[in-house]
């Protein structure tokens, strides 16, 4: 007997055996419908109270740059010993006032004073060279002379025996042999007399030779004489300028060398700030520019003169001249803080400065959201910068929320949901 069989209402309609591949085909859609409108952006929770937010703003961004400069004496002038030689005596200590030449500190030098000692014995000697060979010119001079005198009037004699006989030899009153020997021996006179003139005219060239030379040769050591003793005073170091001893590194007995730096000397009729700048602003920082600081609550104005090309450290030097008044009791090392102007205001975009930069570099930035329970990561460009603010270029619209503080506990996540 056949058996009716009742069908199935309701939930166990649905659950029937038939119906388990229609759950199995709804179920992968869905799942496949979750993956395509999920959210995949990585998402950290932050605490409200750890972060600074800012708005972004639409304002006058001021293009200038803070810097810390010390004040230098507008000339420095290094001391250095000109001898070598042994600290005797201090005269002007470090902070003294000097006037140029004034005698800083006085050295000795035995080797020194052994060479003014040796260069006096051969400049003595030598005077005494050219004193006797002067007087043995003079002799040789007189000598010639008086055999000259003597053969004169040795070829006056035998001109006369020589005349005589020639008459009387004509005359046949002599023979032809003392005529010729009369004659002979006035020619031989006349000869001798001729030599003589020579002799005194070259002994005359050859004197005059010598005694220049051995003059000029004198002259040669007396001048190194002298200079040996402008040596002995080079042993006293002197002012150069007018100034402050600013640094004097040199105790009694120490032995110093020549050239060797000891110290220097400051003028103090005008002062300039020398200040660090980040190589950041290298292309943009050129002599001309103004700058300013407040001291005593009045502003003093002061002009770049020179940028030092030096790069050390990520920073390079640059000297500022005041451009008017100088401050009450300015010293040398006080510290000013100056704000260097780079440029006009411009109308920008601007964010107040913060530690993020330090993370991104200003390539992208945390944006809150409108209900301020969630902040997205952002690419933004950041132009210009000064203390206060950045000039934001693209990325972000005055009115718009974004996170300034540091970024190092977020890591990359690009969603933070704000507690």
């Amino acid at each position: 007997m056949d058996i009716k069989l009742e069908k199935k209402k309701g939930l166990k309609a649905l659950f029937q055996k038939k119906n388990v591949p229609y759950f199995g085909a709804a179920a992968l859609v869905v799942f496949i419908v979750w993956l395509a409108v999920r959210d995949n952006k990585s998402t950290l929770r932050v605490n409200a109270a750890t972060m600074t937010i800012a708005a972004v703003e639409r304002g006058e961004f001021n293009d200038y740059v803070r810097l810390t400069g010390t004040v230098q004496p507008i000339t420095t002038v290094q001391l250095t010993p000109l001898e070598s030689g042994v600290v005797e005596r201090i005269v002007h200590e470090e902070g003294s006032k000097v006037k140029r030449g004034d005698v800083i500190l006085e050295m000795s030098n035995n080797s020194l004073s052994m060479q003014i000692l040796q260069s006096e014995a051969d400049l003595a000697e030598k005077q005494n060279i050219l004193r006797n060979t002067l007087i043995s010119m003079e002799q040789e001079r007189l000598s010639l002379r008086q055999e000259k005198l003597q053969l004169d009037l040795e070829v006056s004699r035998l001109r006369r025996t020589y005349e005589q006989n020639k008459e009387l030899y004509e005359n046949d009153l002599i023979a032809k042999e003392e005529y010729l020997q009369s004659e002979e021996n006035y020619q031989l006179a006349v000869n001798k007399r001729t030599l003589i003139l020579e002799r005194q005219k070259q002994d005359s060239l050859y004197r005059s030779s010598q005694v220049q030379q051995m003059e000029e040769s004198l002259k040669s050591m007396e001048l190194n004489m002298k200079l040996i003793r402008e040596r002995v005073d080079n042993l006293k170091v002197k002012a150069p300028i007018d100034g402050e001893v600013g640094m004097l590194d040199a105790v009694l007995g120490q032995s110093l060398s020549q050239g060797m730096n000891i110290g220097q000397i400051n003028d103090l009729s005008a002062y300039k700030v020398q200040a660090q700048i980040d190589e950041h602003y290298i292309d943009r920082v050129t002599t001309g520019l103004t700058a300013s600081f407040e001291r005593q609550d009045n502003k003093f104005e002061m002009t770049l003169r020179k940028v030092y090309p030096e790069v050390r450290n990520g920073q390079f030097k640059a000297d500022f001249r005041f451009s008017n008044e100088l401050p009450e009791n300015i010293r040398r090392g006080q510290t000013y803080y100056l704000n260097l102007q780079l440029g006009q205001p411009t109308e920008a975009a601007i964010i107040p400065r913060g530690s993020f930069f330090q993370k991104t570099g200003g390539r992208w930035i945390y944006v809150v959201d409108e209900s301020g329970e969630k902040a997205y990561k952002r690419e933004i460009r950041i132009g210009r910068q000064n203390p206060q603010y950045y000039e934001v270029l693209e990325g972000l619209n005055p009115g718009e929320k974004v996170i300034t503080s540091s970024y190092d506990n977020y890591g990359d996540n690009e969603v933070l949901v704000i507690n």
